[in-house]
């Protein structure tokens, strides 16, 4: 069998996630617009049929972290892609039964996505380019997210749901290719037989590690405020802060200025996160985060401090270029941390479960807050939350600094 390379297998796994997430991601710009030529009967329909499959992924990611650990290899991926083709192509048909049920598919296929690039990064790199690898998978899987954004959209304002379907549905396809050639049949660094001598007890050991709990409440927290908070209320902020914009004769409302501060965090990703990857490499991983975090606080209060209306869109671009490097960072030490036990896979795991928790519960208390504290209120909260953190972490670096000095 020919050798390939880990970076190779990276960038496959990349690839492979982008096209299998070209459906998913066209149904944010054109499901609010054509709810009813998707047969559905209210927008709330809609919510909840954007929303199901992260909730999907939450009890499922243990069983999925499962397979990966007793398979160890690409099976899980083939699968993957096969879900996403058939989801795909099913947004072409009427009735929210029927979507239901695709997009809780979709959750599947994305869990086994997620999972899988998790264990072939663990698995081909090391300390020197992990965090170049982790970049480069964030990067590049989230062209799929800015071509279905984009390809969708025409497609669908062109031709209809059905043909923009079946467009990205056949994309998909060609993400088995890459599966077959790029990607080695196992790439996980457990066999079976290594997951049950583990046994139960050293898996309750590993939880109840202090860097282990540290980095995954880190992980919570910073998901829900970014992920789940920050994404579901920006239309709602800019809403408040100037309901539309006129630039040279065209009327821009809240919802258009919205998508376009958060597509223009898709077109930076895919050359961003790999330099952000390649600077935390070099630059020491910790330490960039909290230094990130401690700008995302800033930014956060930013928000509510009364700046001029250009600063003001300038601070939201601000607080996306953070969300860019704390993913990237966030992600490379969870994997730094699975590095550093003998089941990775169930390290990332339980990190891809709390991940997914956090953004499915940001919303839910973004919108409690809003309604019995205000959206300012949130705001400064968010803003010490990630203060506190960034302090938290500070803190360890430095004493990590201390401890390693001669």
């Amino acid at each position: 069998m020919r050798e390939i390379s880990g970076k190779t297998q990276v960038v496959a796994v990349a690839l492979v996630t982008a096209l299998c997430m070209l459906g998913d991601s066209m149904l944010y710009v054109v499901l609010p617009l054509y709810w009813q030529e998707a047969g559905l009967g209210s927008l709330w329909e809609v919510g909840v049929l954007l929303s199901i499959n992260r909730f999907v992924r939450v009890p499922l990611g243990p069983l999925v972290g499962k397979w990966y650990e007793r398979t160890g290899g690409r099976a899980g991926l083939v699968l993957a892609v096969v879900l996403a083709f058939v989801t795909t192509l099913s947004y072409g048909f009427q009735g929210f039964w029927l979507w239901l049920l695709m997009r809780s598919l979709w959750g599947v296929a994305w869990t086994f996505l997620r999972l899988g690039a998790y264990s072939l990064i663990v698995a081909v790199a090391d300390e020197h380019n992990r965090g170049q690898l982790m970049g480069l998978y964030n990067g590049l899987y989230r062209l799929g997210s800015l071509g279905g954004m984009l390809v969708g959209a025409l497609f669908a304002s062109w031709y209809g749901l059905l043909p923009a379907s079946l467009l990205l549905a056949c994309c998909s396809l060609f993400a088995l290719l890459l599966v077959f050639l790029y990607i080695r049949p196992g790439f996980t660094n457990r066999t079976a037989a290594a997951v049950e001598e583990g046994g139960e007890s050293r898996r309750l050991r590993l939880w109840r590690q202090a860097a282990m709990q540290k980095t995954m409440l880190t992980a919570l927290i910073v998901t829900m405020v970014y992920q789940g908070m920050f994404a579901s209320t920006l239309s709602r902020l800019v809403e408040q802060r100037t309901p539309f914009l006129a630039l040279g004769g065209i009327v821009l409302g809240a919802a258009v200025l919205a998508s376009l501060v958060q597509g223009l965090r898709w077109c930076w990703e895919p050359w961003a996160a790999p330099v952000v990857g390649r600077l935390a490499d070099r630059y020491g991983r910790r330490k960039m985060f909290a230094a990130t975090l401690f700008a995302g606080a800033l930014l956060f209060a930013l928000i509510q401090a009364g700046v001029p209306l250009g600063a003001w869109f300038a601070v939201l671009l601000g607080i996306q270029l953070t969300a860019t490097i704390i993913t990237t960072v966030m992600d490379t030490l969870a994997a730094d941390e699975a590095a550093r036990h003998a089941n990775s896979t169930a390290v990332m795991t339980f990190y891809s479960v709390i991940t997914d928790l956090g953004a499915a519960l940001g919303p839910l208390f973004a919108f409690w807050l809003d309604e019995h504290a205000g959206l300012s209120v949130m705001y400064v909260g968010l803003a010490a939350a990630l203060l506190l953190i960034a302090a938290a972490w500070s803190v360890r670096q430095r004493r990590e600094s201390l401890e390693s000095a001669p």
